[in-house]
């Protein structure tokens, strides 16, 4: 058993929460029991999520997409409003990380998918320090590489073909990061994976001359939840069970 206080403060330190500007509070976002014996992560703090950890008797969530995102309206109504009073009402804390556990170079979601693929990390697509690049061992063709990327997150990839046969040098980064194809190929790498994709990025692949991979947003983020948690578990001696409520984004 371990204070939410003390946990959470060292999960700051960990992931250096406090250097990144972030699209939401990273931390504690939703104060519960003081103390927390047992610690449900998944991937969003989605109402699944939690009536889960309400069944895991948790005393609190840690995720990598929690609330409170700028631009989002503030009202307390509708969907927030139940997701916060199931919260409320069992006294679970909502722990959440967003960019801080995408660049974490050993906890991350960046991390995780490299190691799932065997990817090593060369350099960053950016000052960032969120999207990574890398040399194949092994170079594949983009059948290969879309077959690997299905086994290791369990959905096939939407690829565009636009870079040559061989694909020797890779970049990565896990989310919404479709933009960074951009980065990707100004480096000369023949291939970019991201887990979503917009229209523009088919024609952007094609006229940079690179493969791009969409395998899927939620599935290139659950490494860094799955990672963190279990990493606390081991460090504060406190139960963890990662939650994967199925997406096939």
């Amino acid at each position: 058993m371990v204070g939410l206080t003390e946990l959470v403060d060292y999960a700051d330190r960990l992931l250096d929460a406090g250097s990144f500007h972030d699209y939401c509070p990273n931390g504690l976002q939703v104060g519960g029991r003081p103390e927390v014996r047992r610690l449900v992560s998944g991937v969003t703090a989605c109402r699944a999520l939690i009536e889960a950890a309400i069944d895991e008797d948790a005393d609190a969530v840690l995720v990598h997409h929690g609330y409170f995102w700028k631009g989002e309206d503030a009202r307390i109504t509708g969907l927030k409003r139940e997701r916060l009073r199931l919260l409320l009402a069992h006294d679970i804390g909502l722990i959440a990380y967003h960019l801080p556990l995408d660049a974490h170079p050993e906890l991350g979601n960046n991390a995780g998918l490299a190691a799932a693929l065997g990817w090593r990390r060369e350099g960053g697509l950016g000052p960032d320090g969120l999207g990574s690049f890398g040399v194949l061992a092994d170079p594949v063709d983009a059948m290969t590489l879309a077959i690997a990327l299905g086994k290791a997150l369990g959905r096939p990839p939407l690829h565009v073909a636009g870079g040559p046969e061989i694909i020797r040098r890779i970049g990565w980064c896990s989310g919404a990061a479709q933009d960074r194809i951009e980065d990707a190929a100004a480096l000369g790498l023949d291939a970019f994976v991201s887990g979503e994709i917009s229209e523009r990025t088919v024609h952007i692949a094609r006229e940079a001359r690179i493969h791009y991979f969409a395998a899927g947003h939620h599935a290139t983020e659950r490494f860094g939840p799955r990672a963190l948690g279990a990493h606390l578990a081991l460090h504060f001696g406190v139960e963890h069970r990662f939650i994967d409520i199925e997406n096939p984004v």
